[in-house]
């Protein structure tokens, strides 16, 4: 695939309910990376790149690199579970975010921050574990502030 006129590279999207990244390639071209339910890392999905570049609107929305992050890391939060410092970090900020239902109020500012916090440092983390396995979509440096 080439590039779009137009599309600024790297792009971030929640495509339906998972995240997505466009990315530029050593070729020339792009690549979509989508987040797997199933191990955290990428996937390659060339093939939803019309439908998000063409589409958004409706399940597709643009997002920010920070946004992004947070969502990627909210989305392996729920539904990855294992051992280890980054599950010890997920179920921190379940902790947190379960107290806004149970006490039924919204999070502090500090609270907020703090979920944001940990979710850049466990998206690090975790792009960096899947560097260390060969992940060829993974990114670490998307978090960088």
């Amino acid at each position: 695939m080439r590039p779009v006129p137009g599309l600024i590279l790297p792009s971030y999207y929640r495509y339906y309910a998972s995240p997505v990244k466009i990315v530029a390639s050593s070729d020339g071209g792009i690549r979509v990376w989508r987040v797997s339910i199933d191990t955290g890392g990428w996937r390659q999905e060339n093939e939803i790149f019309e439908e998000i570049v063409f589409a958004v609107g409706g399940d597709i929305f643009t997002l920010s690199p920070d946004r992004f992050v947070q969502e990627v890391e909210a989305y392996r939060g729920r539904h990855l579970s294992g051992n280890g410092p980054i599950f010890a970090l997920y179920e921190t900020v379940d902790a947190i975010i379960g107290a806004e239902t149970r006490e039924g109020r919204r999070l502090t500012e500090r609270e907020q921050a703090l979920v944001r916090g940990i979710r850049r440092q466990t998206f690090v983390l975790f792009e960096e574990q899947l560097q260390q396995g060969g992940d060829p979509g993974a990114d670490p440096t998307i978090a960088a502030p």
